[in-house]
């Protein structure tokens, strides 16, 4: 990416809590009630400056399902009047899954000029990404972006054999993680394939550093390929957890309207956001997706809910959805108006929380070490967690973790915050 300025100020240290009490380098996520994460797989693009809402919807024409947005950071450089609440809103109900991009503090020896640098002392470096990231928090939650959202740090190339420098990005980046992780967000990384993402994949599995959940490599080959990297290895981010910028500035056109756009490569976590739709009429909402959980809270007909995601259980009337609300609470789908009341109905997302796997672990097709292996995860994956359920016991637990593609991981190798109980706000299955 391009789109480097200077701060008109320095800028305060903010020193956040670092870490969880997961051990490095797969850090533990605190998701709020109200969290879910959502994965695009497909195309997507970046531009400067977000378009409006009928550029937007021009652009429904295009392979593009998802668009790159500058939330913030001190060398963000183009103006974004586009970028509120309400834009978010009326795009994702068009269908637009959006990624948040932080263009924070540079490297020392970045190839870009006029650009904010970090501190070339690790331990400063490290405060500096903890500011950033709370800051990038702060600007996320202002869109309506909720806990379990993807925020991508945008790390520009930078001098490849300057040993110092290194070590201060890889600080930086680590704190980055850390800090998004503690408030419940998903850590993404943008780096150049030959500088940041070269020094990522050499330390994924140091204990030094916390790992990123995802990774969003710069090569402009216009290769789209999202496996063969040359400084990353097809077992690292393997699932779910990679992005590719493959070709940079140009422009396209699509329903009469001309962008200036970077494309882009996805199968990796995004946003997640609150849809709103309304009630059809007086309606419980309860702690789980069932009727025999308690009432936490009532609606009345026509009251306005925020939705982020839906997911399955009891069945009331013609389905078996029900709708996770922004509260953490649970509504069935019933009862509101979505577009269906029998299924899914997009653009709303599967109900998922994903967690890093700390070994490579076998997917089975059962909560127990009986059932058959249908797959693995290496190393660092994320495991899209849908629920958990009691299975057979593996080290310290007898929780299961059941997957969005329905099969079960041992909860005893996955980076929830717990090895030994349930882990909230996951829902038992």
């Amino acid at each position: 990416m391009r789109r480097l300025a200077v701060w008109t100020a320095a800028g305060a240290l903010v020193v956040g809590t670092a870490g969880t009490a997961q051990a490095e380098p797969a850090t533990g996520v605190a998701y709020p009630a109200g969290a879910t994460a959502t994965r695009v797989t497909g195309w997507a693009f970046d531009t400067c400056t977000a378009p409006t809402v009928a550029q937007m919807a021009a652009w429904k024409s295009s392979p593009y399902r998802a668009v790159g947005i500058y939330i913030g950071g001190g060398n963000r450089s183009c103006a974004q009047p586009q970028l509120t609440a309400s834009w978010v809103s009326a795009v994702t109900k068009q269908g637009w899954r959006l990624i948040p991009i932080y263009l924070g503090w540079q490297a020392t020896c970045t190839h870009r000029t006029r650009a904010l640098k970090m501190s070339s002392s690790t331990a400063t470096a490290a405060a500096q990404a903890r500011g950033s990231a709370s800051d990038a928090v702060t600007k996320a939650r202002a869109l309506g972006l909720v806990g379990g959202s993807a925020i991508y740090g945008d790390m520009e190339h930078y001098d490849l054999g300057n040993a110092s420098c290194r070590a201060a990005v890889l600080s930086y980046l680590s704190a980055w993680t850390k800090e998004l992780h503690r408030h419940g967000y998903l850590s993404g990384v943008y780096a150049h394939q030959d500088s940041g993402a070269r020094h990522l994949a050499e330390v994924y599995n140091s204990t030094a550093y916390a790992r990123p959940d995802a990774l969003w490599i710069a090569r402009w080959d216009k290769n789209t390929g999202l496996f063969n990297w040359p400084t990353v290895p097809n077992a690292y981010w393997a699932s779910g957890q990679r992005a590719k910028q493959y070709w940079g500035d140009h422009n396209e056109t699509y329903g009469g309207v001309t962008l200036n756009i970077d494309s882009d490569r996805f199968d990796a976590p995004v946003a997640s956001v609150g849809f709103a739709y309304s009630t059809k009429t007086a309606l419980s909402a309860r702690s789980g997706p069932s009727t025999s959980h308690p009432v936490v809270a009532t609606y009345g007909a026509g009251a306005g809910l925020r939705i982020v995601c839906q997911t399955y259980g009891t069945k009331v009337g013609t389905t078996t959805v029900w709708n996770k609300l922004t509260s953490g609470a649970y509504v069935t789908d019933y009862y509101v108006n979505t577009p269906s009341n029998t299924t899914y109905s997009y653009p709303i997302p599967g109900c998922a929380l994903p967690y890093q796997t700390t070994t490579s672990l076998s997917r089975r097709s059962g909560p127990g070490t009986s059932y058959g292996v249908v797959g693995t995860l290496p190393t660092g994956s994320l495991a899209w967690i849908t629920c958990q359920r009691a299975g057979s016991k593996v080290g310290t637990t007898s929780v299961w973790n059941r997957l969005t593609d329905g099969s079960y991981v041992t909860d005893y190798y996955v980076a929830t915050g717990s090895n030994t109980t349930y882990t909230a706000p996951i829902r038992r299955c």
